[in-house]
């Protein structure tokens, strides 16, 4: 294999996974919505969560609205094992982290 294909090869591979979604809804986060803080007033707060993700593969930033759906998944799914139905993020992402809160909206 020659210089140009070895290149080739690398940067197919580094979009194809630029493009990857990695992180899936557990079935008890199916049922945990993502809120803004406005939302969550009358709320029960059952914790916090902090949640993270590769922001980089193979030295490849990934696009940054991936990453933020993927922290948003995560978020979720702990969320459910904390006991809630809503979480809000109370940060921005940075470098593929994110902290989310947790609550309990529905009686």
């Amino acid at each position: 294999m020659n210089k140009l294909s070895l290149v080739l090869s690398v940067a197919v591979c580094a979009a194809a996974l630029h493009a990857c979604t990695w992180v899936k809804t557990t079935p008890e986060g199916q049922s945990v919505r993502v809120a803004s803080a406005a939302e969550v007033n009358a709320c029960e707060r059952k914790g916090k969560v902090t949640v993270s993700v590769k922001s980089r593969v193979s030295g490849v930033e990934r696009k940054p609205t991936k990453v933020a759906s993927e922290l948003a998944t995560l978020a979720r799914n702990e969320g459910a094992l904390l006991g809630g139905d809503t979480v809000v993020a109370e940060g921005d992402v940075s470098e593929g982290r994110q902290v989310f809160g947790v609550y309990r909206c529905k009686g």
